[in-house]
């Protein structure tokens, strides 16, 4: 066999559920396992091939689509996840459900496959169980900071019968495995919540394009500051980007915002002042950026702060409200919680990090603490190496 890494060639298996900020994380990892010899492939759903297998990996679609297991967590329970996110039923989507939709193929299609090792991102519990039943090491990747207690209590709880019924011994706690691989910068994190499991950290990376993919043209840029608006690009999100980006139009700014696929001129912007992208790698996006606005998700947190970029922060979710705060708490940004959201109040904000250095000083600290954190080659190696000891 070929020798890489120190070690024979491995085959590792990775698991997500079905949305590009859980699957694109875990791209830096997959593809420093690639460049070092060993063979990646990934479960999820067969919509997520743009993603997978434009990087030349291969998708094994075994797993149902996020709007599947909704709408059976509504059947299941007569509520609608997306108007409350309680515990139970979070724990019921990923735990429940979604394991309950997917685990047979899923362990069908591994079990023909012969993985070495078994990297899933911490919200999947059908890669731990499939790595429980095949008796192969599990890696968990913590993709955002840890979880709310109560949140990883009802995992664990949910996750329960489907090893017991199963004739396997429950994990203790969630997420479970051999190795937690943490994503979050230690800046950001929260404090006490961490699996008892062997931790690696490992630097976030903004999202880029497959190696020798030729950068997208941009608009010129004029020497003016330049504000990037990302949010959610779920159309639900859409009719709030219009007036928030003809508020910072009032800015001598240059503007780039994502879309969502939405036609600008549905949004009443002038279209001379404002760069609209439908989607661009975040490591793209972020190039020649002063200030970044937001929703809080840990891939656009994450990315941005590996940049140096302060941000204004606008959450929803409960999860993207304490993640803001964390922000702000660390200097590089401004939370703006419920009923402070108004586009005024963004632009207000923006001003403050365009004109206040100090923002940009913290967001260039947690830029050096994230630098620091072991790369993506770094922690390929220690997991093959402990796998292979």
């Amino acid at each position: 066999m070929q020798q890489n890494m120190y070690c024979a060639a491995m085959r590792i298996l990775m698991f997500g559920n079905p949305m590009p900020g859980h699957l694109l994380p875990m791209l830096p990892l997959a593809r420093s396992l690639r460049q070092h010899g060993h063979v990646v492939a990934f479960v999820t759903s067969a919509h997520m091939s743009g993603s997978i297998e434009t990087e030349g990996f291969r998708l094994i679609a075994a797993s149902p689509t996020t709007e599947a297991v909704l709408a059976e967590v509504t059947r299941r329970s007569g509520r609608d996840i997306m108007s409350g996110q309680s515990p139970d039923l979070v724990a019921q989507f990923f735990a429940g459900a979604r394991v309950d939709l997917s685990l047979d193929q899923a362990l069908a299609e591994a079990r023909e496959w012969e993985p070495d090792m078994i990297v899933s991102e911490h919200c999947d519990y059908v890669g731990p169980l499939v790595a429980a039943l095949l008796k192969v090491p599990s890696t968990v990747m913590a993709i955002d900071p840890a979880l709310e207690p109560d949140v990883l209590d009802a995992l664990a709880a949910t996750a329960r019968s489907r090893y017991l019924e199963r004739g396997l011994e429950a994990p203790a706690h969630a997420p479970s495995g051999r190795w937690l691989l943490d994503l979050c910068p230690p800046s950001l994190q929260r404090g006490g919540t961490l699996p008892p499991l062997e931790r690696l950290a490992l630097r976030p990376e903004p999202h880029q394009a497959p190696e020798g993919t030729p950068r997208a043209p941009r608009a010129a840029r004029t020497g003016r500051p330049r504000v990037l608006v990302s949010f959610s690009t779920a159309p639900g999100a859409a009719p709030r980007l219009g007036p928030v980006l003809q508020s910072l139009g009032t800015l001598d700014v240059d503007l780039v915002a994502t879309s969502g696929g939405v036609p600008v001129d549905t949004l009443g912007l002038d279209v001379e002042r404002v760069e609209m992208v439908t989607f661009l790698p975040a490591a793209e996006l972020l190039d020649g950026v002063s200030v970044v606005v937001h929703h809080g998700g840990s891939g656009t947190t994450f990315g941005t702060a590996a940049r140096g970029v302060p941000a204004v922060v606008v959450p929803g979710t409960p999860g993207q409200q304490r993640q803001a705060a964390r922000l702000q708490t660390a200097g590089a940004g401004v939370a703006l919680p419920n009923g402070e959201q108004e586009p005024e109040s963004v632009t207000a904000a923006v001003r403050r990090l365009l004109e206040e250095p100090a923002f940009t000083t913290a967001a260039h600290r947690l830029r050096d603490e994230i630098a620091a954190m072991p790369s993506a080659a770094e922690v390929a190696s220690r997991l093959v190496h402990s796998v292979g000891a």
